[in-house]
């Protein structure tokens, strides 16, 4: 096992720049999405909702590819997801029900930041509307 955890360590040692860089990415995403959904909890529970909060997942290592790192919106049965990979791109996928296929997705990279901002902008209020959909 040790001999298999140098070589499988060393493999993954050169992408070691990369991932970081993902994670921080990742990190300034949380963010700004904890910014915006503390400011959509506050005005729904001042109008009585308190019941569309949202739990926002921990920035972690992406599910599905070992080189990605991703956070997670879940309120009941529906999610979705945030993923930034390492080879530059920031992945939106969702909304969709747990269970079920995950979908559509939406992917930028790293340099597009307008882009980005706006897509996220149209992703959380798309999520929070269909999350809140009784």
């Amino acid at each position: 096992m040790a001999q298999l955890g140098s070589a499988l360590g060393a493999r993954e040692a050169e992408h070691a720049d990369a991932i970081t860089q993902a994670w921080r990415r990742a990190g300034a995403l949380r963010v700004e999405v904890a910014e915006a959904l503390d400011a959509f909890t506050a005005a729904a529970t001042q109008a009585g909702a308190p019941q569309l909060a949202v739990r926002l997942g921990e920035t972690r290592t992406d599910d599905k590819h070992l080189r990605s790192v991703e956070f997670d919106l879940t309120r009941g049965r529906h999610r979705a997801i945030v993923v930034v990979k390492s080879r530059g791109e920031v992945t939106l996928v969702g909304p969709f029900h747990q269970g079920k296929a995950e979908g559509p997705c939406k992917s930028f990279p790293f340099g597009a930041d307008h882009e980005i901002r706006a897509a996220l902008g149209d992703f959380l209020e798309k999520f929070l509307a269909e999350a809140a959909t009784p």
